[in-house]
């Protein structure tokens, strides 16, 4: 039986179950919001449930001190991408990565070796317009 086509995006592994929110230093000159990221202007980042992301990116194993970290990271370079904040929030993104991960308890080495990747590495994911292409099928 043929149906209509179907739109997606691939590389997505986990999935929010519930919403998340923290404090950040980013303030804007007003509130954003998409379908699953606010970001107000006072620097209160939300994620909401259902919100998907690819977890720790890189030559790296996913482990629970590095799951948190990565979910607010993806979050703001996703707001990058769609040009919604500066990408001059990036060194601030890459430097609370750190503080989340060793906040987990990720070892100090690993999360400075982590941020300094994502600084050396990431900077094409945060440029506005690179996001995730939609594919269809069949």
């Amino acid at each position: 039986m043929k149906g209509n086509k179907i739109y997606y995006r691939e590389g997505y592994k986990y999935q929010l179950a519930k919403s998340y929110t923290i404090q950040t230093e980013i303030y804007l000159p007003g509130n954003i919001s998409t379908s699953f990221i606010s970001l107000s202007k006072t620097g209160l980042l939300l994620i909401k449930e259902g919100y998907a992301w690819d977890g720790p990116s890189g030559p790296t194993i996913d482990t629970p001190s590095s799951m948190r970290g990565s979910l607010i990271h993806d979050a703001l370079y996703q707001l990058m991408r769609l040009g919604l904040i500066s990408e001059d929030n990036r060194d601030y993104a890459d430097l609370l990565l750190k503080k989340v991960c060793v906040e987990d308890g990720m070892n100090k080495v690993r999360a400075k070796l982590w941020q300094t990747m994502v600084n050396l590495f990431a900077s094409g994911c945060a440029k506005s317009g690179t996001g995730r292409g939609v594919k269809e099928a069949p």
